[in-house]
């Protein structure tokens, strides 16, 4: 069982950056694949970012590729979300997920639905 809990979120002006962070509970965290996923009201949750469990491999949403970073610490059991150059349209609650490396399964494959652990997300709010 992987308990994640996300932080730093908040509001800013458009143009402004924003750090979130996700803290897990997992022994072995190295051994999960993390990923960033936002969900607009009303909405279905979107894919934002993912992260191999080395850290060697990263991946984006087309929308934030280029202006947001995903990172990690192992030794600190946490992942970050860097954005940058803010959009009002940028505006939703972001969620950390995390799922076991499955050997022979890419993590660019993965979706929404292959992530089995789940924080309780956190707001970002741009304003214009």
């Amino acid at each position: 069982q992987v308990q994640l809990v996300e932080s730093g979120g908040g509001l800013v002006q458009a143009g402004a950056s924003l750090r979130l962070s996700c803290a897990a509970s997992a022994r072995t965290f190295g051994d999960y694949e993390m990923a960033w996923f936002r969900q607009f009201l009303g909405k279905e949750r979107d894919f934002v970012a993912s992260i191999s469990g080395n850290g060697d491999k990263t991946y984006y949403g087309a929308s934030v590729k280029g202006r947001f970073t995903i990172s990690r610490d192992n030794a600190k059991n946490t992942v970050y979300l860097q954005m940058n150059s803010l959009k009002p349209e940028d505006t939703a609650v972001y969620y950390c997920a995390a799922e076991p490396t499955t050997p022979g399964y890419g993590l660019e494959y993965k979706t929404r639905s292959d992530f089995g652990f789940w924080g309780q997300g956190t707001q970002v709010t741009v304003s214009s």
